[in-house]
């Protein structure tokens, strides 16, 4: 696996992530040799819809996505609906597109991606009911265990994290990518 080290990876989520797409990659980030952070609207600690807690590192309102090498959007229906509602977060999604860092997102995740304006041009996956979404704001839906547009990894569901995990060490060993733009 390329190396991580040196590298800050943000997880945005918030109560109802799907445990397993947090849990997953970041261990896979970090085993790599990442930082990674929870970044969420409030402080304290996140549940996933499967019971799993997890302590929040920084608030979004506060956190700084400059201070950041690549962004992880874990899905989960409560989290995802929940989590593009708040404006500092789609913010702090939409830097990273702005500034070409490499993003994750699977399953429900990419929902925040839709309200950032980032996604004309572009090709994902996700879990199909998005597929309608997605296109609405521009993208290019496929049916695909994972797919990398520029910097963008894109995975639908848990049974897609092994390829997700994978592809999401490379492209953040890789880095900014000039086309990963809003």
């Amino acid at each position: 696996m390329p190396a991580l080290d040196g590298k800050k990876v943000a997880f945005l989520a918030t109560d109802g992530f799907e445990d397993s797409e947090l849990t997953s990659p970041w261990e896979a980030v970090t085993q790599a040799g990442a930082q990674a952070v929870l970044v969420s609207p409030g402080t304290g600690s996140i549940t996933g819809k499967k019971g799993h807690e997890a302590a929040v590192d920084e608030a979004v309102a506060s956190a700084d996505p400059a201070a950041f090498d690549a962004l992880v959007l874990p899905g989960g229906v409560v989290n995802a609906d929940n989590i593009r509602m708040e404006e500092a977060a789609v913010a702090f999604a939409g830097h990273f597109f702005a500034t070409g860092k490499p993003v994750g997102v699977i399953c429900h995740g990419a929902w925040i991606l839709a309200d950032a304006d980032v996604l004309g041009g572009r090709t994902l996956t996700s879990y199909p009911s998005l597929r309608t979404d997605l296109r609405n704001a521009g993208a290019t839906w496929v049916d695909e265990e994972v797919h990398v547009d520029q910097g963008l990894v894109s995975s639908r569901t848990p049974d897609d994290l092994p390829a997700f995990n994978a592809k999401i060490v490379e492209e953040f060993a890789e880095g900014r990518h000039e086309a990963q733009t809003a």
